[in-house]
């Protein structure tokens, strides 16, 4: 296969990313538009919510800076070399790895979205929450998800390869 057609093949998963990065973007707004800052609205009782907060930190709001602008900095930054491996990373895939595909373009929909919020506002807008009794997972986004979900699908493809590597190794 060509190069040039294995890119084709491969550019159409960048459709996923552009998906995930609109989804979550509009979202993001209508939250922004809807939801008064620091409020949440229940949806189920005792299990989620959808929220309205700002997190200037990482994922799930660790790591949150203080204000401090060279914290900030640094964050976009690493967010952002994260973002240029996980792009590498894709573009090095095979076109026939369709699952390890759809993970690394879940990650880079997610990480755009993210960072895109963190570089233009300074902080990414939180809104889904989960919880069950006293227990509270920290609130979340459309990104946050996909990047989670595309994270799960690559560990799944690295378990298949490995299980196909010994498969091959005992034959």
């Amino acid at each position: 296969m060509t190069r040039i057609v294995e890119g084709r093949l491969k550019a159409r998963f960048l459709l996923l990313s552009l998906g995930v990065l609109a989804l979550d973007q509009w979202t993001k707004w209508l939250i922004e538009t809807r939801i008064p800052a620091h409020s949440s609205i229940e949806v189920v009782p005792g299990l989620f919510h959808i929220s309205h907060v700002r997190n200037t930190g990482v994922a799930f709001g660790l790591f949150a800076s203080s204000g401090d602008g060279m914290a900030a900095l640094a964050l976009v930054a690493l967010v952002a070399l994260a973002l240029g491996c996980v792009t590498w990373f894709f573009w090095q895939t095979p076109a026939d790895q369709k699952l390890l595909l759809v993970a690394l373009a879940l990650v880079l929909g997610g990480a755009v979205g993210n960072l895109l919020d963190r570089v233009t506002t300074g902080a990414v807008t939180d809104f889904l929450g989960v919880y069950l009794g006293s227990y509270r997972w920290p609130d979340f986004n459309v990104a946050d998800s996909a990047i989670s979900v595309g994270i799960g699908l690559i560990v799944l493809d690295l378990l298949r390869s490995g299980a196909r590597a010994g498969a091959e190794a005992r034959t």
